[in-house]
């Protein structure tokens, strides 16, 4: 599972000053610096090599989902001073934040300086002969990318307070205004299409008087809902995106889907009593879960917590060696399917 920030994105060399991390949705390990099994049918779902090879399932994800296997790029492409991991999360950065948001992009790169974005966009992708695309038929004889000599003094500068401005595209919530806490597409954001043009004078009717009333009641009815919303954001730090993702990822996945399921009673409940409330439900979930634990050790006769804990690697190990004798067996079917398959063919023939 990606982490940082809550982006999704490429490791960096060890070492660096990395962007974006990567850890085992299982055991929580990092492994942005190594091998790890992504699964191409849950999103950003990612397993350390020790987890995939138990077989481990978790929540809808399955060992028999197809996957890839992902490892860091350190290769040069364009430059030979930037990876493909860095070329990817720059071009991602700029997706994510807006184009010449070079603060946000540097960030997501983790490695680079904005000016160090800017230049490289500048020279790589603006003035490439095959704009907008960058000349894709670059050879280096050098594998891994060259590091730029003042990186390591970089990452002793302490980075400076970002300074936010009222633009839709310079904060992490697309759409977002911090300057005048508004966003730039509100609740119910045609509402004021309605009465814009209204002009009340002496020669209305009674009854037309009446009508722009009840219109105007229905407008500061919505103009209320949408207070309420936007109070309810601010009071809950929801604005806090990233923060609130990073919190979320470290949890284990199953106390991800609880909280999750209960965040619909959050509008019905004020703030301490929400959490006071999903903390209850946690606590509850892991009671229940050491419970089910504990009756399965007593159904197979453990007495003790220490021939418990024996019983629990020796049921792991068991799970492990299910699951490589199941992709064991696929592999076997495949290669027998073929091979009939072609006997099939030069008979036929």
């Amino acid at each position: 599972m990606p982490q940082k920030d809550g982006k999704r994105g490429q490791g960096a060399a060890p070492g660096d000053e990395v962007g974006q991390k990567f850890h085992c949705d299982n055991c929580q390990a990092n492994v942005t610096d190594g091998v790890r099994i992504s699964c191409n049918e849950c999103a950003e779902f990612d397993l350390c090599t020790t987890c995939f090879s138990r077989g481990i399932e978790l929540g809808s994800h399955k060992n028999d989902h197809s996957y890839r296997v992902v490892t860091r790029h350190r290769f040069p492409i364009f430059t030979e001073d930037w990876s493909a991991d860095e070329e990817l999360l720059l071009i991602d950065g700029l997706r994510q934040f807006g184009m010449g948001n070079w603060k946000d992009a540097a960030e997501n790169v983790g490695t680079k300086t904005k000016e160090e974005c800017e230049q490289h966009y500048l020279d790589v992708f603006v003035g490439s002969d095959s704009w907008p695309l960058p000349a894709m038929d670059r050879e280096f004889e050098n594998k891994v990318a060259r590091p730029t000599s003042d990186k390591r003094s970089r990452s002793a500068t302490p980075g400076k307070v970002k300074v936010l401005s009222s633009q839709p595209s310079n904060h992490e919530i697309v759409g977002y205004m911090p300057g005048r806490l508004e966003f730039e597409f509100e609740h119910e954001n045609e509402a004021d299409q309605v009465v814009k043009d209204m002009v009340i004078t002496e020669d209305d009717t009674a009854e037309e008087l009446d009508l722009k009333q009840i219109v105007l009641r229905i407008y500061n009815g919505k103009l209320d809902r949408r207070l309420y919303r936007k109070s309810f954001i601010f009071d809950r730090d929801l604005l806090e995106y990233r923060k609130n993702q990073a919190a979320e990822k470290r949890r284990p996945k199953d106390e991800r889907d609880l909280l999750n399921k209960v965040k619909v009673f959050a509008r019905m409940q004020t703030r301490e009593d929400f959490d006071q409330f999903s903390m209850g439900m946690l606590n509850e979930h892991a009671l229940r879960q050491r419970i089910k634990q504990l009756q399965e050790w007593r159904r197979n006769g453990i007495t003790t917590l220490e021939d418990g804990a024996q019983y629990e690697v020796e049921r792991s190990q068991r799970l492990s060696r299910r699951a490589t004798t199941q992709r064991d067996s696929v592999h076997l079917l495949e290669r027998l399917q073929k091979i009939v398959a072609s006997r099939t063919i030069r008979d036929s023939a």
